[in-house]
């Protein structure tokens, strides 16, 4: 029997170089660098890992660099925006700390989006990245450069660009999230848990998603652990679906499905796999604040030196962060 996702797990997007992303997520953005490791499907390709604390699932926002991509185009079927919880009061504060640091900031304003006040900004490769003002009960990472008072709770939710949002919003209803509002082109569907919980449809025009820096890959929904995803596995082969096999992402178990809308969706575990690395989130335990040195899992541990080779260091953030 499945049993419905309490909320968004993490969110994954496509940029240009690995260390500009990492002076402005976890420099200008204040966020943890939980884990530098590699894309398990190709392994001369950098995964970075963003998030808050411990990196508890539904506080993790992780990149693949490709330093040599041509731009991505946000479009149809594909997540137009991630937006990141910041405590209620701190837009003030955050508009200043990046306009300080070159960015440009826009402003969201309540009255267009269900009640939602705070700021919408571009990482370097172009990606929209929302800091939106929510009471989340996220424990944010203090040791970074922004003070606990403003810093990000976690994920709140992302925005997508389906091909067809009927079709994309049965998927949701599927995983458990439930419709609760409508405004001008914007439908926004809730999961049942206490964070990471909200994701907008946007039924307007949009060109053909083509992915490449810039664009967001995929979300990731929770789910508690292998079995479950074997019982979803089992449910999307049976509505024609087309789902993935269940993967091991050495942190936790997946799968992928696309369903009618075409989005991407990935299944990922609370529970992490036998063979991965204790603790209690995603974050390198070994690590006292980033984790700058790059992780790799037993089974890619004869090819270190070639891939240490091919792939350059990453380095703390520029201001310290």
């Amino acid at each position: 029997m499945t049993t419905q996702t309490p909320g968004i797990h993490h969110a994954t997007g496509i940029v240009g170089d690995a260390q500009a992303s990492v002076d402005f997520y976890a420099g200008s953005l204040g966020l943890r660098l939980l884990r530098t490791t590699v894309n398990y499907e190709d392994v001369l390709q950098h995964h970075l890992y963003f998030g808050t604390g411990v990196g508890a699932p539904g506080s993790v926002l992780t990149v693949f660099p490709e330093p040599e991509g041509a731009p991505g185009r946000p479009g149809k079927p594909g997540y137009e925006s991630v937006s990141l919880a910041v405590p209620p009061g701190s837009s003030e504060y955050w508009r200043d700390r990046l306009t300080d640091r070159g960015v440009d900031v826009d402003r969201i304003r309540p009255e267009e989006r269900f009640g939602d006040r705070g700021l919408r900004v571009s990482d370097p490769a172009g990606t929209a990245v929302e800091l939106l003002e929510t009471a989340d009960p996220g424990d944010p990472w203090t040791d970074g450069p922004v003070p606990e008072s403003a810093a990000i709770r976690g994920l709140y939710g992302a925005a997508a660009t389906p091909t067809d949002p009927y079709g994309a919003a049965s998927v949701l209803e599927t995983l458990g999230f439930e419709y609760e509002a409508e405004m001008n082109d914007r439908v926004r569907y809730r999961a049942p848990g206490e964070r990471a919980t909200a994701v907008d449809l946007l039924d307007r025009d949009a060109p053909y998603l083509r992915e490449g820096p810039g664009t967001l890959h995929h979300v990731a929904v929770r789910v508690p652990d292998r079995e479950a995803l074997l019982d979803w596995h089992d449910l999307f082969r049976d509505r024609e679906y087309e789902v993935s096999r269940v993967k091991d992402r050495h942190f936790f178990h997946s799968l992928y499905v696309r369903g009618p809308g075409g989005l991407l969706v990935e299944l990922a575990t609370e529970e992490p796999t036998p063979d991965g690395p204790r603790g209690p989130g995603l974050a390198d335990p070994d690590a006292d604040g980033h984790a700058t040195d790059r992780y790799l899992p037993g089974r890619f541990a004869e090819d270190r030196d070639l891939i240490e080779g091919q792939l350059p260091p990453i380095e703390p953030p520029a201001d310290g962060g």
